[in-house]
């Protein structure tokens, strides 16, 4: 059975050991160099000041993560952020990354966001399928806008309505005030 929590900076490790190849082999991340266990620990610490970040665990093995952050810095983006999950390369398939992103849009609806985008690299179909099987529609695509391993690569921006945001909507709740 997959488990979700919270992270902790002392999962920032095992993180980076999930997160090392996709920088390393993949142009889903525009990362060049794989960060340290210190700076995953700051980024760990930095983003639950407003918003979740979760691992997905089984027998007590960290199989992904996934977190939101804002969108933007600006106060009228409040009530949009953007999601991130990945997975170990090994464990993709078992369920991690559907359970991590309805824990995200769980903690997301208690702190009033309305809108999850996703940003995801041209090409990377699986991805694309992933989100749009979470109910995510492709809303922008900037053409040739990334550069790793010696070519441009499009990006994508996919969206989904947590709720329909019309008319006043209620303030944001930074996830550490939950």
């Amino acid at each position: 059975m997959i488990t979700i929590r919270e992270a902790t900076t002392a999962d920032a490790q095992e993180l980076v050991t999930i997160y090392a190849p996709y920088v390393k082999e993949t142009t889903i991340t525009f990362d060049y160099e794989v960060p340290s266990k210190e700076e995953f620990s700051q980024r760990i610490l930095e983003i639950q000041e407003k918003y979740p970040y979760f691992v997905a665990e089984k027998n007590a093995e960290i199989l992904g993560y996934a977190y939101a952050h804002a969108y933007k810095d600006r106060a009228a983006y409040d009530w949009a952020v953007e999601v991130s999950v990945y997975v170990n390369q090994n464990k993709r398939g078992n369920g991690a990354g559907k359970c991590l992103y309805q824990a995200l849009e769980q903690a997301l609806k208690k702190q009033n966001v309305a809108i999850l985008t996703a940003c995801i690299t041209g090409g990377n179909d699986g991805s694309i399928h992933f989100h749009e099987k979470l109910g995510y529609q492709q809303v922008a695509r900037f053409p040739k806008i990334g550069y790793k391993f010696d070519q441009w690569h499009d990006v994508l921006w996919l969206q989904k309505f947590l709720s329909e945001p019309q008319g006043k909507y209620p303030a944001f709740i930074p996830y550490n005030q939950l």
